[in-house]
């Protein structure tokens, strides 16, 4: 069997079927997660969005 750590609290969870809430420990962590990610506290690296404008000449 495998076990996880919650990515919200650290608790140890069993990556099971039975387990809906995987990789959370439960539903609370679950919704502490979406609401970070709605506030916009978790990001992924990349260049910023350029000018619609620039990249469709850039393009030509």
């Amino acid at each position: 069997m495998t076990v996880v750590s919650c990515p919200t609290c650290g608790k140890k969870v069993e990556w099971t079927e039975a387990n809906k809430f995987r990789p959370f420990c439960s539903d609370r962590c679950k919704q502490i997660d979406l609401g970070a990610w709605a506030e916009e506290k978790y990001t992924i690296p990349g260049a910023p969005p350029g000018d619609a404008d620039e990249d469709a000449v850039s393009k030509e």
